[in-house]
């Protein structure tokens, strides 16, 4: 699993999983080497887990090691990669080989991780009779594209409530999250695993940012009738389609070579004049002229199908951010390119 270590939150082996991906291979294949078959299986775990380290973050882990350190880059890591070559430097290829094993169990292990081999409908049409609470539990642990295809197909009345308790979901105990997790998997007759924590507005975003437009706007209403701050927050970090506007061109560039052709036009039916001059300028004069003509002859087209192309050209951006290659913020945040 990888994740975004909470800055808040850090715990011991968290703060050594952040200093030696820092350190570099070699560094960390000598500290290994020192460290117990438990010490290393929990660092290791913690390393697996971090694809991402804020600057901050950074900062005030290094700070324990080394005083007056500064670094206000972002570090972008791959923990699985990377601590597969560590471990297989470090150790010999039987306790390699174990600790592979247990990384590899503890991942099986993630709650409603099976839920992801499962047919949505399916998936969606079990988990409709659920408590509100529960189905909230079970969307906060699914990737989010998957929780927002599930989340669309609910009632309009239930679709803001189970936002709210997504976004207000915070610790689960880990035996209620095993209870259900083992139920449903009884019921689509699967295979799955554990857990502990889940939710949050971060993954509420995720997800809002996945849906339609429609769902989008009858869970915010919601959500600002009884929780206006939370909207607020919730605004200020989604990423919608004009926020890439402010991307760098060379960003935009790497974007668009993801797009294809019949997308573009589509997603720029409604785009403002700003965002249709920033597509237009990273593109080959030949390319934005022949783009320029399809959007002067296109006819009418279905809000929903705009919608779509929109939402595919932002997965694009995400999965460059995913790589590394752009990182995108939220409303009013800079995009940096890395």
């Amino acid at each position: 699993m990888n994740m975004k270590v909470d800055p808040q939150n850090l715990s011991g082996v968290q703060k050594a999983a952040i200093f030696l991906l820092k350190m570099g291979e070699e560094y960390a294949s000598d500290i290994l080497q020192k460290m117990t078959d438990e010490e290393i299986k929990k660092t290791a775990t913690a390393m697996a887990e971090i694809d991402e380290i804020p600057p901050e973050m950074l900062n005030a882990v290094m700070s324990e090691f080394i005083e007056n350190y500064e670094d206000t880059d972002r570090l972008i890591v791959q923990g699985e990669s990377f601590i597969k070559n560590v471990i297989d430097k470090s150790l010999s290829k039987q306790k390699a080989e174990t600790i592979h094993t247990e990384l590899n169990r503890r991942r099986r292990d993630k709650p409603f991780a099976w839920c992801q081999n499962v047919d949505v409908n399916t998936l969606a049409t079990q988990i409709s009779g659920e408590h509100p609470q529960t189905i909230a539990m079970i969307l906060a642990y699914l990737p989010p594209d998957i929780a927002s295809e599930i989340l669309i197909t609910l009632s309009d009345d239930l679709k803001g409530d189970i936002a709210v308790r997504i976004a207000q979901l915070g610790q689960v105990p880990e035996e209620i999250v095993g209870a259900v997790d083992r139920a449903l998997r009884e019921k689509v007759g699967k295979i799955g695993g554990s857990g502990s924590e889940a939710g949050g507005v971060e993954t509420l975003v995720g997800i809002l940012n996945s849906v339609d437009r429609s769902t989008e706007e009858i869970i915010m209403e919601s959500i600002e009738d009884e929780h206006s701050t939370m909207a607020t927050e919730i605004r200020e970090m989604m990423f919608v389609f004009e926020d890439l506007t402010s991307i760098d061109d060379r960003g935009m560039r790497e974007i668009l070579k993801r797009v294809e052709s019949n997308q573009l036009v589509l997603a720029m039916k409604t785009a403002s004049e700003e965002m249709k001059e920033k597509i237009f300028g990273n593109l080959s004069s030949r390319a934005a002229e022949m783009l320029r003509e399809d959007l002067e002859v296109m006819g009418p087209v279905r809000l929903t199908e705009v919608e779509e192309a929109q939402q595919a050209i932002i997965r694009a951006a995400k999965e460059l951010e995913a790589e590394g290659t752009i990182v995108l913020g939220g409303k009013g945040k800079e995009d940096i390119l890395v």
